[in-house]
């Protein structure tokens, strides 16, 4: 027992010194700690007060550099001010001068105006003084000599004035004739975009914009496809609805604009599928010329002809000149070619056979060089056409002269149907096709009996039936026909509509 409790007084001993060390060892930690803390906070506030003076001194130089800088430009603007200043100061000594001159010179002048008028006023005198002694001495009038003195005037300068009146009249023509090339040349390069995009484009319409990108493709791979294999420039904008084939050969745009339109039907747009729809189209177009000149020989009743030569004619269809139709123009010029020379006791069959031909080198002259005289000549050579048919192709435009009544037939045609009016200015087919269409409209309308186009599209005429169309409705008709030909005819200009109703009672005296 008492061992236990000298173990126990022991253990107490021992936790009160051990608690004396333990609490003497945290002390002294803890002094250690706030004197670190100490020099930390010191060494704190030392790099604060570097930091306040580096930006003191930044402050400082800012303002320095900001100052110099102000200064500079002060200077500068100063300078600049006082060098203006000296030159208005110049130019206002300089306009004081010219106006002392002006003034001096204004003297001047009046010094001269009345000195001259003195003068006038004094050869006046003199000669009023000479002239009555020259009548005295003559014993003529002064009207007198003048006639005489005039007769002999025009007399001797009637050569010299002719001289001066031709001069002048050929300066005249020759300075007209440049103004009319230079107003023709500005107005050729005011219309000539407007001709352009008439003439060489054809607008392809699709259902959505969506299908422009499908067409584009991805990383632009279809368009440049299309264009290569089409040799057509293939416009793709803002336009709703429309993208825009561009190329000067009607052939190959026309059949650019097929295959659009077919690609964009079918919804397969891809390189490989141009290509495949490229070909159809192609062989497509060739069996549809060559059926159109095969028509159109049997029609015109020609003899055989070489199958090239008769693709070349339906080819004629897909070129223009002068914004006349080719294939149009080489039809005309046949019939008008067969009846002349038939009318002259030339062979008629051989004149329609050279007046189709006289252009058939137009066909060519987007793929080989040269003009067409040329290259029509040689294609009918080669392929053993009359000699006939030769000549009317060189004559035509004076590259050789007509040896037969058929050439010059031929000739004269081709000079009618270029010149005719309105010929080179809208394709007789779709001149037509307007007319066609503003007669349909009018006769589409109740009450109507007939209907007639006149002047040139620019008019209608609509004979209406007296019992079924009173006054008030013949006026609401002719608005009718007028809204729905502006909604559904393009055409230049205006087109006036004119409703005739009439009633007219007949009887017959026996």
């Amino acid at each position: 027992m008492v061992e236990i409790l000298i173990a126990f007084i022991a253990v107490l001993i021992g936790g009160g010194i051990g608690y004396i060390v333990a609490k003497k060892i945290n002390d002294a930690k803890y002094d250690i700690f706030i004197e670190q803390a100490k020099a930390k906070a010191k060494a704190i506030e030392y790099e604060a007060e570097l930091v306040l003076k580096d930006a003191k001194n930044s402050v400082l130089n800012a303002e320095f550099e900001a100052k110099k800088r102000f200064e500079d430009k002060s200077h500068k603007v100063q300078k600049e001010y006082s060098q203006k200043m000296d030159e208005l100061s110049r130019a206002e000594q300089r306009l004081k001068d010219a106006q002392n001159q002006l003034s001096v010179e204004q003297r001047d002048v009046q010094n001269l105006y009345d000195e001259s008028v003195k003068l006038k006023n004094t050869y006046e005198q003199r000669l009023k003084d000479t002239v009555r002694v020259l009548e005295h001495q003559a014993g003529l009038t002064q009207n007198e000599a003048k006639q005489i003195i005039l007769k002999k005037v025009e007399e001797s300068s009637r050569s010299e004035i002719a001289h001066i009146v031709r001069k002048y009249e050929e300066e005249a023509k020759s300075e007209a004739k440049r103004k009319a090339n230079f107003i023709i040349a500005q107005a050729t390069s005011r219309f000539a975009g407007d001709f352009a995009a008439e003439r060489l484009i054809n607008v392809v319409n699709i259902k959505n914009d969506e299908l422009k990108g499908r067409i584009i493709g991805k990383e632009g791979r279809n368009v440049k496809a299309l264009e290569m294999t089409l040799g057509v420039d293939i416009i793709i904008d803002d336009t709703p609805g429309a993208i825009i084939v561009s190329c000067f050969n009607l052939y190959r745009r026309a059949i650019a604009t097929k295959v659009i339109e077919l690609l964009v039907e079918d919804g397969r747009i891809q390189p490989a599928r141009i290509e495949e729809i490229h070909d159809k189209v192609c062989k497509e177009f060739e069996n549809s010329i060559l059926e159109e000149g095969q028509t159109i020989v049997m029609d015109l009743g020609l003899s055989k002809m070489h199958p090239e030569i008769v693709k070349l004619i339906g080819k004629l269809k897909y070129r223009a000149s002068y914004g006349q139709n080719a294939l149009a123009h080489s039809l005309e010029v046949a019939h008008l070619a067969g009846i002349i020379a038939a009318e002259c006791g030339g062979d008629e069959t051989l004149a329609r056979r050279a007046g189709l031909l006289h252009d058939i080198g137009k066909a060519l002259t987007h793929d080989f060089e040269g003009s067409h005289v040329d290259l029509g000549g040689e294609l009918c050579k080669r392929y053993k056409e009359h000699s006939v048919v030769i000549n009317a192709i060189y004559a035509h435009h004076g590259n050789e002269e007509a040896t037969s009544v058929e050439s010059a037939a031929v000739c004269a045609a081709d000079t009618l149907s270029a010149a005719r009016p309105g010929a080179r200015r809208e394709v007789l087919e779709a001149f037509l096709k307007r007319v066609n269409e503003l007669e349909d409209i009018a006769k589409s309308k109740e009450g109507i009996k007939n209907a007639y186009a006149i002047n040139s599209g620019r008019e209608i005429r609509v004979i209406a039936n007296a019992n079924l169309i009173n006054d008030d409705e013949a006026v609401l008709l002719a608005k009718e026909i007028a809204e729905e030909i502006e909604e559904k005819v393009q055409y230049p200009g205006e087109i006036k509509v004119n409703v005739i109703r009439e009633l007219r009672a007949s009887a017959m005296a026996k």
